[in-house]
């Protein structure tokens, strides 16, 4: 069976907002190599509304020579988490809309690699608190922001997790894996 898998940038205060402001000084060939091994064990990608939303009107408008991520991001099936978007106009984009969980465990029975979800902290947080994420890959970076949306902000009580691989790259960030104890 199929695991749903996420990978966020975060801060050392827990801050995942925004990391194209605070996180590319910390960008070197170690992250590149992590980032790449987690994109390249989906071929699936499921968002939140607003991570997806953010993704569509980015990806399809950026070149993909000069980009190699550009053909992975728009050709990879997609799924969406929401309530509120009727429509989705990025290509290979699918409309959750039902039960999550129901949907969820259907993607993944079906064959395949992983379900990747990049980003979507919301979704993340709550797939995590419903016992639906099976991995959180996080890429902790050595610096605090102060303030943003935190992933954890208390509201979800207690969820124990156990570390499964860790690694430090040269810049000081932490590579950590996290399974549901």
């Amino acid at each position: 069976m199929r695991k749903i898998v996420a990978g966020l940038f975060i801060s050392l205060d827990g801050v995942v907002e925004s990391p194209e402001k605070w996180h590319f000084p910390y960008f070197n060939d170690e992250m590149g190599q992590s980032v790449g091994a987690l994109i390249q064990s989906s071929d699936v990608m499921l968002l939140g509304r607003q991570t997806y939303l953010e993704f569509a009107a980015h990806w399809p408008n950026q070149d993909p020579a000069t980009d190699p991520l550009v053909d992975v991001m728009n050709n990879k099936p997609k799924y969406v988490a929401t309530t509120t978007l009727e429509t989705a106009d990025w290509q290979n984009t699918t409309l959750l809309k039902g039960d999550l969980a129901d949907e969820l465990d259907t993607l993944k029975r079906q064959p395949g690699k992983d379900i990747g979800i990049t980003g979507s902290p919301t979704l993340v947080t709550s797939l995590l608190r419903d016992g639906l994420l099976d991995e959180l890959h996080l890429l902790v970076h050595p610096i605090v922001i102060g303030s943003g949306k935190r992933l954890f902000d208390g509201a979800y009580g207690q969820i124990p997790l156990k570390l499964t691989t860790s690694k430090t790259f040269s810049t000081g960030v932490l590579n950590l894996t996290y399974e549901r104890a």
